[in-house]
């Protein structure tokens, strides 16, 4: 593995232990700040707007900045971020900060694809994308949990100490390891944005947010799903989530593959397809435990065997504006987030079972994997125009 990928994937440990570790400090955060749960969570929609925000934005004010540097810029912006969480006096500084924290995610996560994908060897292009997403992959199994242990029994500034130290480890290996890739002369902000008035850009969006969106209706409501449906303790739920981030881990590597050995659309067709039925079997058997437990393992190994082949499907796609695409990209991870947990919190408003979000989950995926269909028949199309 190269040492430069390697420092990629600690970028993506810091912006995985960042995103998720805030669910599990609710409480602690909501008693610290005196403010309701409610209101606390809306901690984790300013991080996501901030993703949504800074995506796009960053990349195109970097866009004459080498790889390297501005990668380096994303790391500190990373590290000092965060940094402000752990000195917040007041909830509406902590917002503010948890805001500006969110601006570099799309942007490294966008920016580090087509890096990765440059320093691969050939024909190894997603699964060097998969080591960076690794990052992402290992703080779901092991960074937040460590971050919510300490958050719950010390004080939850501590866990901010701890993203801050591996934001700084990242923009230290970044320096060391990263070599210096030279910019690529034919992007500007014209090729940048005109990428979006392509009606492919916009398909690999709607695949991203609503088909991926499928995995946050299942995950948003995993803990009422293991406690009341599958009868596990509270206590327990916890570490039920470990093996949703080892499949987590599994997944991502095997998507990456996946996507080297074959293309990427018909992967994340098929990919897509596996998670409805997936969740399907969800929906029907979570109310045995030990089938639970191994559909818990699956559905995070499937879920996150769609990040490289999309990743690679949105560069291979967007020629000459590859990293605000796949910056673009990670903003629609963000809305699939949002979209999956109010899409499947309406059956549970109207009093169905917890485990009523994965037929949404169900039909989020069938969705992606139609919109996946019809941006496969428009690349044939374009290439039997190219050919006449």
């Amino acid at each position: 593995m190269k040492k430069s990928l390697i420092a990629l994937s600690l970028g993506g440990l810091t912006i995985g232990i960042t995103e998720f570790v805030m669910m599990g400090l609710l409480p602690d955060i909501a008693s610290d700040m005196n403010v309701s749960i409610p209101v606390a969570g809306y901690l984790i929609s300013a991080y996501a707007i901030g993703v949504v925000i800074g995506a796009p934005l960053l990349v195109i004010l970097g866009r004459n900045l080498a790889p390297k540097k501005m990668l380096l810029i994303l790391a500190l912006m990373l590290t000092v971020f965060n940094a402000l969480s752990i000195i917040a006096p007041t909830y509406n500084f902590l917002f503010a900060s948890r805001f500006l924290s969110g601006l570099p995610h799309g942007a490294f996560f966008g920016v580090g694809a087509v890096v990765a994908s440059r320093l691969a060897d050939k024909g190894k292009e997603a699964q060097a994308i998969a080591i960076m997403f690794s990052g992402l992959t290992l703080a779901n199994l092991i960074g937040v949990p460590i971050g919510t242990y300490i958050g719950h029994n010390f004080i939850w500034r501590y866990t901010f100490i701890l993203i801050a130290v591996v934001g700084l480890l990242t923009f230290l290996f970044i320096s060391l390891w990263m070599p210096n890739l030279e910019k690529d002369q034919n992007v500007n902000m014209k090729t940048q944005l005109l990428f979006f008035k392509k009606t492919e850009a916009w398909l690999i969006i709607g695949i991203t947010a609503i088909g991926f969106g499928g995995l946050f209706a299942w995950i948003s409501y995993i803990a009422p799903l293991l406690i009341n449906v599958s009868k596990f303790s509270a206590e327990d739920v916890s570490y039920i989530l470990i093996l949703a981030g080892l499949g987590m881990v599994v997944g991502n590597f095997l998507g990456g593959k996946l996507a080297d050995k074959y293309s990427p659309a018909p992967t994340v067709l098929a990919l897509l397809f596996v998670m409805s039925i997936d969740l399907i079997l969800v929906y029907l058997f979570s109310s045995n435990q030990y089938i639970s437990l191994f559909l818990t393992f699956l559905t995070g190994a499937i879920s996150f065997s769609v990040i490289a082949p999309i990743q690679m499907l949105m560069i291979k796609t967007a020629k000459d504006a590859e990293m605000i695409a796949s910056a673009a990209l990670q903003g629609s991870f963000n809305i699939g987030n949002a979209l999956g947990a109010f899409l499947g919190g309406l059956p549970l408003a109207a009093g169905y079972s917890y485990a009523s979000p994965n037929l949404i989950g169900v039909a989020m995926a069938v969705l992606g994997m139609i919109i996946t269909f019809v941006l496969m028949q428009k690349h044939k199309s374009n290439l039997q125009l190219q050919r006449a």
